[in-house]
């Protein structure tokens, strides 16, 4: 089966091109400006559209197995193709948490078999991410780990976390962390400051990050592990990692777009849709963020696809649960308030949410629009202003504060894996 792609703005070698593209049963086998249409089986019609490499995200969760009212590989690969992704990384963070190579290797031949998309699994650190038992590190990567971490739970010892850092170093995988000091954190439910003043609600002070992280940055130093930072929120976190790369210490970090575009002054009410771990920060944060972006001190961007039901968001911040979704959000949201408001140029963007992730993460470099290479790519109108609306996503939960905003991207098709695993109907 032969499909042209034809006349579409390609994003290739760093630069937009009007070309065309032959797939050959999936595969790239032509790129040019006028490919003879008569060879192709199928044309596509993509003139004024622009074709994206796959978009790459290394921090989702599919609750799959045990939390399958939420979601489940199936429905987030899905909706990870709505998005624009042919490639994610799951975290570990299900019931049972996959503690063995064994249960590891169960769950990335399901997520191969279920995924519409390539889904690429996360391993615990420790024993159901949680107490000091550190889990089978060489075991899980002989299984297929992409990499390790107990997000969702900040590792709390030192020592346990130097053990963990000490025996990944060896696996040459990355230890991805989500820093935060359960101490510290006081119960909070929002961002210390202002707006939980306001709110009388109770606040999370910035400290319960910034304290773990420079802990683990000096562990990291010392036992040169690839040290990945999860959803970094504080001005002064992005500091510390700079300050930590110009050391010479092997760390990465990645950040939100909920983080990115949002801050605690836009909470106006006891609205669960914007309680998130860790919580919106302040408007300097917000804007240090995007300045750490911009300046290579963090290295990408991901979503943290937090999918809850409706009765988990509750009533109120105080009982719903933390965590939004975002993977079918995330690039028209921050096409249209960074790339369109020329905060941020297009490459700069595809850079941190597909080729910086690719690297960083050793992960197949397939999502590159180039011939011999399996389709991995999107094609989107750039120019089609709409509202995100709960009935166009194909995620089982509908938790985002960005319900009802409008946006100018619109993706019209996926192809993953040689497949066509999305069209806009």
């Amino acid at each position: 089966m032969k499909t042209l792609i034809q006349a579409g703005m390609i994003f290739q070698d760093s630069e937009f091109q009007t070309r065309d593209i032959l797939l050959n049963d999936g595969i790239i086998a032509q790129i040019g400006p006028h490919i003879d249409p008569t060879q192709a089986d199928q044309i596509i019609a993509a003139s004024g559209q622009t074709v994206l490499p796959g978009l790459v995200d290394v921090h989702v969760h599919f609750r799959d197995p045990g939390q399958t009212d939420k979601e489940t590989v199936k429905t987030g690969s899905e909706a990870s193709a709505h998005g624009g992704y042919t490639t994610v990384c799951a975290m570990p963070n299900v019931t049972p948490v996959p503690n063995t190579p064994d249960k590891l290797k169960q769950m990335i031949n399901y997520n191969d078999e279920q995924g519409v998309i390539s889904v690429k699994q996360f391993a615990p650190v420790t024993y159901d991410e949680c107490g000091y038992q550190l889990v089978d590190f060489d075991g899980m990567k002989k299984a297929g780990a992409v990499a390790f971490s107990n997000d969702g739970v900040g590792i709390q010892t030192a020592k346990t976390m130097y053990d963990a850092m000490t025996a990944i170093a060896k696996t040459g995988l990355p230890l991805a962390a989500h820093v935060e000091d359960h101490a510290l954190m006081n119960g909070g439910v929002m961002n210390e400051g202002s707006a939980s003043n306001k709110l009388g609600l109770r606040g999370a002070p910035e400290v319960a990050e910034t304290s773990q992280l420079a802990r683990d940055l000096e562990l990291a130093r010392v036992t040169g592990v690839h040290y990945h930072v999860c959803h970094v929120s504080t001005a002064r976190s992005v500091e510390l990692i700079r300050r930590a790369k110009a050391d010479g210490v092997n760390v990465t970090a990645e950040v939100t777009p909920h983080h990115l575009l949002l801050d605690h002054s836009m909470i106006q009410a006891d609205d669960p849709m914007y309680k998130m771990n860790p919580p919106l920060r302040t408007r300097k944060d917000r804007a240090e963020l995007l300045a750490g972006l911009l300046d290579g001190t963090i290295d990408m961007i991901a979503t943290d696809h937090a999918p809850h039901t409706s009765a988990d968001k509750g009533h109120s911040f105080n009982d719903a649960a933390f965590g939004i979704t975002g993977i079918e959000t995330a690039f028209p949201l921050l096409y249209t308030q960074l790339v369109k408001t020329k905060k941020v140029t297009l490459s700069q963007l595809l850079k941190w949410m597909s080729s910086a992730p690719t690297a960083k993460f050793n992960l197949s470099n397939e999502n590159e629009i180039k011939i011999g290479n399996h389709a991995n790519f999107s094609v989107w109108d750039l120019n089609d202003p709409h509202q995100i609306a709960t009935k166009n996503m194909k995620s089982k939960s509908h938790n985002s504060p960005f319900l009802g905003d409008q946006v100018d991207a619109k993706n019209l098709m996926t192809f993953a894996n040689g497949k066509l695993v999305y069209q806009d109907q």
